[in-house]
């Protein structure tokens, strides 16, 4: 299929678009902040399923006067599933034995403990130190790499500037919805990450092949590259979406977190990968001509 859009007709409202977006992400995560699970936090994960679905505020005034710390309680999947979250707490005689000995004694005695997780706060601060070294580090080599294939530090700083826009607009969904941020969800950044500097490697590649055949002017050329690569980049999103999508719907509460910021991510690097990244690099002063540059 044949496409022949002017994508750099619509550069500026793009660039509007994308400054607004990110501001209202960065301004969400200030003042909403995320929704820290127990990877991060610290504290104590228990699911469990009852015979007979419970009465939520029954249960969560139970468990309350337990005096084991604050808690979150809802369905996970199911009415019958429940997920029990507590906030680490600093009474030293409240071990993850006691208050997990404390739910198994004033809980339905039939109850199946499917999951217990314990994160210490110790670990999860370090988690959150790694989580964004490891975040850094990704973009920093995605940076390096693009801008030693294609010989321009331009391409390189498009694209770096494109992955920023989509793991901070990433980072404003968590913030927006309040999913719960865990280690899956940096997992879920990290993969975003990837599938945007793929989708940008594609039409960079294009505009390399097109700068030593092709005589256009830069902006031409570089709307050409998007034309031509423009139905492999629909299908790929189109078929990640449609699977992402069964998997929301089929996959349980375990993996809806870490979905619904892929379906945002894919969405978002595909507009990052055609409205951003190409047209930067004439922003930033790319010559076809090496001796003008």
């Amino acid at each position: 299929m044949n496409f022949n859009i002017n994508f750099f007709k619509y550069k500026y409202p793009a660039f509007l678009l994308s400054i607004i977006l990110v501001g209202f992400s960065i301004s969400l995560f200030l003042y909403k902040n995320l929704n820290l699970g127990i990877d991060f936090k610290g504290g104590i994960m228990v699911e469990a399923k009852f015979s007979d679905a419970p009465d939520l505020g029954l249960l969560r005034s139970k468990i309350d006067n337990l005096g084991i710390g604050n808690s979150e309680i809802q369905e996970f999947g199911e009415p019958r599933t429940i997920l029990i979250r507590l906030e680490k707490t600093d009474d030293e005689n409240l071990t993850q034995e006691t208050i997990i000995s404390k739910l198994k004694d004033n809980l339905a005695t039939d109850t199946d403990y499917r999951r217990v997780e314990f994160v210490g706060p110790k670990v999860g601060n370090e988690l959150k130190i790694v989580a964004f070294k490891a975040v850094l580090f990704s973009l920093l080599a995605m940076f390096v790499y693009i801008w030693f294939r294609f010989s321009g530090w331009q391409f390189g700083l498009g694209a770096l500037i494109a992955l920023f826009h989509d793991v901070i607009s990433t980072i404003g969904f968590f913030s927006l919805s309040q999913i719960e941020f865990n280690l899956a969800s940096i997992a879920a950044i990290l993969t975003i990450a990837g599938y945007s500097i793929n989708d940008t490697v594609v039409v960079f590649d294009r505009i390399r092949e097109n700068l030593i055949k092709s005589d256009k002017k830069l902006h031409e050329l570089l709307n050409l590259s998007i034309n031509q690569t423009l139905s492999r980049t629909l299908m790929t999103s189109i078929t990640t979406l449609l699977a992402l999508v069964a998997l929301f719907v089929f996959g349980g509460e375990v993996v809806k977190g870490f979905v619904s910021a892929m379906i945002w991510g894919v969405l978002i690097g595909t507009y990052s990968s055609i409205f951003i990244a190409s047209p930067l690099i004439i922003l930033f002063g790319f010559k076809q001509n090496k001796n003008e540059s």
